[in-house]
């Protein structure tokens, strides 16, 4: 095992902070479900892989600017999103059924997009893709800065909702004890609403840029449900800014763990991260 440049150590650390944003961003939907709402909602990645399959198709079909299907595809995850709580709230599901449920979910998913899509990869060629400026020796390409951007502005943004708006004290009040906060006025069922469609609508926007930065294919997204659970149970469940600063941490070890090894060892960070959780600290599982 040979050590790496610092070049190419550095570069690999800017790789796993671009990738880690995007475990953030992805990860920011789940953790705030499952910690607010007590649902697990595994439907969370095919939401974000269908949003991805939309923009691909809108893009590359249609030619319409990638950032400009956020426009449809915000409302139209954030729609899926709120009926499907309404399914959780409607039968009561505990989170280990809500678990079942949107897995069931999760594979009529990939069915639908290999049906309409096939199974192939396909990528998004777009003038994004090309764009790239110059840090010194690093190389820092627009989709990943983008996706930088708009995970730091989302997280900061729902960050200060949770913690400084009326809503957020709502929320934060309901999930500590729901029969309290309901005894105070708190009108849990249209949060509960708001709440699951600006997660899912997170996951939409988490999908866009999967789109942008790299390929796609319909089982590519349970590859992601492990390095993200990494992600939301390290950052803290119902945490804003913990999804993101784990998922940067997982990024950051990833891409310097394949840089001095090899590639085939990455997937050992995050596994490995949450089974030590897991055990160490099984209370963080509600």
């Amino acid at each position: 095992m040979s050590f790496p440049s610092w070049a190419l150590l550095s570069q690999s650390v800017l790789s796993g902070v671009f990738a880690g944003a995007l475990y953030g961003l992805l990860g920011l939907g789940l953790g705030l479900s499952w910690g607010l709402l007590r649902t697990i909602n595994l439907a969370h990645f095919a939401f974000a892989f269908l949003s991805a399959y939309i923009c691909y198709q809108l893009a590359a079909v249609s030619h319409v600017d990638p950032l400009l299907t956020l426009i449809g595809i915000v409302p139209l995850m954030f729609a899926l999103g709120a009926g499907l709580h309404w399914l959780t709230d409607r039968f009561r599901l505990t989170p280990f059924s809500s678990l079942l449920l949107t897995f069931g979910c999760m594979g009529i998913v990939e069915s639908l997009m290999q049906t309409l899509w096939t199974a192939d990869p396909r990528k998004l060629e777009s003038h994004y893709a090309e764009m790239k400026f110059r840090l010194g020796p690093l190389y820092l390409p627009i989709p990943e800065v983008l996706t930088l951007l708009l995970a730091v502005g989302i997280t900061v943004a729902v960050w200060a909702v949770l913690r400084f708006t009326d809503l957020g004290k709502a929320l934060r009040a309901s999930a500590e004890d729901a029969p309290v906060a309901a005894a105070f006025g708190i009108n849990q069922r249209r949060n509960g609403f708001l709440l699951a469609g600006t997660c899912s609508a997170m996951a939409g926007i988490a999908g866009v840029c999967i789109a942008l930065s790299s390929s796609i294919s319909p089982s590519q997204m349970y590859a992601w449900v492990g390095v993200v659970f990494a992600a939301v149970m390290l950052g803290g469940l119902g945490s804003a800014l913990g999804p993101l600063v784990a998922g940067i941490v997982i990024g950051v070890s990833e891409a310097v763990t394949m840089a001095v090894t090899s590639p085939s060892w990455a997937p050992l960070v995050s596994f490995t991260l949450l089974i030590l959780i897991l055990l160490l600290r099984p209370g963080r599982i509600r």
